[in-house]
């Protein structure tokens, strides 16, 4: 007979799993990070959410986390796998290139931030030991890399200025993790006193720990990895990777050191090898679904209670952890060359707490060195602050806009476009797209004229002969200096979803004639564009999979006359799919008029063929 299942053990697996396929779906169609959707959950499931209503409802305990304790010794697995992977990104070459940045802004940004958060919070006595106000003051000081560094990139903010300080000072804060975690565990009140003695007993141990794992890292990994990958095993590839993170992990605790910390060094010695970015690639997956778990287990510590009891004080804290740090960003923004804009956009981005200040703040309520109605708010304070990340970083980009000193620009760059020619065709972005539509152009005999926003590229362009002009296209005005009344066509080539949108509605808004050739992103963009009056959507994904199909066929010996006409065959019925859906504008009504304002035919020029893919 089989064994009678004990449902009470799947239960939590099996809720989490559940919260994961609705958290990460849901918050990335809304643009908002899942590490806010796993807090949520967290504290609504948790013991201080619905589990509150267990004792009335015995029912509710099968949607709720139940057990924080076995849910907690996962979840450092998830800070496990973050360490590991940032370890991994971490090369000596790019801690060179940032140096200054890392070890000088960023150390200066923690020890200040933390400066003067400890000594505000011991002053108005939050918390009574110096000890307590120095461990809360590191981990208030510390932002968040894992909404900070997504939110940079939705922004395609991460290669200016601001993106690089902000990555900077974040990663010398995750170096700085793990120290600090190693230091609570020291002074560890549950744990026997510390001597001088004990204390030395726990640094040789340390130190023979670091010495085992770099020494045996540095012989062994290298070598194992190239047995694991001759297999040509997927699964034994895994197992690998697996077994690195937990063997440097374990080794690590045992000695007194934090797990997080071992497996950070593990990741440090497989940076440099050639086997980084297929390992990084493997434990993803695990890193995801173990932080999901971390920040539930964060989540459930969260009494919102607590914040109903004391609204106004919470938000206080909160305000004020955001202003200190911001100002203290603003102030030694200057010697690191930063702008004032710079700095004010990297304040608002670094001003909220972060992940590792709530596990610095948990480890710190376990080891006893900070009450823990005091650590409840503050850990309350650290989460509202990481919610209002991705608004701050909206508004640090306002903010940056306003604040940024203009240059004057380069004198080629200010010639005003001609708008007298006839019959050429206009290109909104003129990057490595746009240039490769130029050059088409050009070989067709083509006239045509080009925008961007880039004074830079405007002014080397315009050096190289090319008929570029600074403007943006999404103002009717400047369209009508570029004569689009009495343009052939407009192709808009930019890259951000919202700036071609733009450029439509002010072109159809111009001219109602002219024919639209647009870059859209997929499919679905294809038919808001259309939905917008562009004549042609030529959709990435769709282009994409056309010429790799091109490639295929042909390289496989199907005759190219006949590999070419399907291709056209079948962009053609794409095309007709998307514009069923929108049949607003007749194409050929649009191209008898173009032609008969010109006065004379218009060329072939197929935009499916003339625009490549390039993101």
């Amino acid at each position: 007979m089989a064994a009678a299942i004990d449902l009470q053990s799947y239960q939590e697996p099996i809720l989490f799993l559940a919260t994961a396929g609705i958290v990460v779906p849901l918050f990335h169609r809304l643009r908002i990070s899942p590490v806010l959707g796993f807090l949520a959950a967290g504290a609504l499931l948790g013991p201080y959410g619905l589990g509150r209503l267990v004792p009335a409802y015995p029912w509710i305990n099968w949607i709720t986390f139940t057990n924080p304790e076995g849910t907690s010794r996962l979840a450092e697995f998830g800070v496990v796998f973050l360490l590991f992977t940032i370890g991994i990104e971490l090369s000596w070459q790019r801690l060179r290139t940032l140096r200054r940045l890392v070890f000088g802004f960023g150390s200066l940004q923690v020890i200040l931030g933390a400066f003067i958060l400890g000594l505000a919070l011991y002053a108005l006595r939050t918390v009574e030991t110096v000890t307590a106000a120095t461990i809360v003051g590191l981990a208030l000081a510390l932002s968040s890399t894992a909404i900070v560094i997504p939110v940079l990139a939705e922004q395609k903010r991460l290669n200016t200025a601001a993106g690089r300080a902000s990555f900077s000072a974040l990663l010398f804060q995750d170096l700085l993790v793990a120290p600090i975690l190693f230091a609570i565990a020291v002074l560890d009140t549950s744990k026997p006193e510390v001597t001088i003695s004990s204390f030395a007993v726990l640094l040789v141990q340390a130190g023979i720990a670091l010495v085992l794992i770099i020494g045996l890292g540095r012989l062994i990994l290298r070598p194992f990895f190239q047995l694991v990958s001759a297999t040509k095993s997927p699964e034994l590839f895994m197992a690998a990777c697996l077994l690195v993170v937990l063997v440097t992990s374990v080794i690590a605790a045992v000695s007194g050191l934090s797990m997080a910390l071992g497996a950070f060094i593990a990741g440090i010695l497989l940076s440099e090898t050639e086997y980084r970015r297929a390992i990084d690639v493997t434990i993803q997956p695990f890193k995801g679904l173990l932080l999901g778990v971390f920040f539930v287990s964060v989540g459930m510590s969260l009494d919102l209670f607590r914040f109903l009891e004391a609204p106004l004080l919470i938000l206080s804290l909160a305000a004020t952890v955001i202003i200190i740090k911001g100002l203290t960003i603003v102030t030694i923004g200057r010697p690191y060359g930063l702008t004032t804009a710079e700095s004010a956009e990297t304040g608002l981005l670094l001003g909220p707490g972060g992940e590792f200040g709530l596990v610095i703040l948990g480890a710190a309520i376990i080891a006893g060195l900070v009450p823990g109605g005091i650590g409840q708010n503050l850990l309350l304070v650290t989460t509202l602050t990481m919610v209002a990340i991705p608004l701050l970083a909206r508004l640090g980009q306002r903010l940056s806009r306003k604040l940024e000193v203009r240059r004057p620009l380069d004198p080629v760059v200010t010639v005003t476009p001609p708008s007298d020619e006839v019959g050429r065709v206009i290109i909104a972005g003129y990057g490595r797209v746009g240039q490769l539509v130029g050059d088409m152009l050009e070989r067709h005999k083509v006239p045509y004229l080009a925008i961007d926003l880039d004074p830079a590229r405007v002014a080397a362009e315009r050096k190289a002969g090319k008929p570029v002009f600074y403007g943006d296209g999404s103002y009717p005005e400047f369209l009508r200096a570029c004569g689009i009344d009495r343009a052939l066509a407009l192709v808009i080539t930019l890259d951000t979803l919202s700036s071609i949108e733009a450029v439509v509605t002010a072109a159809r808004q111009e001219c109602t004639e002219i024919t639209i050739v647009a870059r859209a992103r997929d499919a679905r963009h294809a038919t808001q564009l259309y939905e917008l009056g562009v004549d042609d959507a030529v959709p990435e994904t769709i282009e994409a999979s056309l010429q790799l199909s091109e490639a295929v066929l042909s390289d496989i010996g199907v005759p190219m006359g006949l590999v070419i006409a399907s291709i056209h065959e079948r962009r053609d019925e794409f095309r007709e799919i998307l514009r069923k859906k929108n049949p607003k504008r007749d194409p050929d009504r649009v191209v008898f008029q173009a032609r008969r304002r010109v006065g004379k035919p218009a060329p072939a020029v197929v935009a499916g063929q003339t625009t490549q893919v390039d993101s």
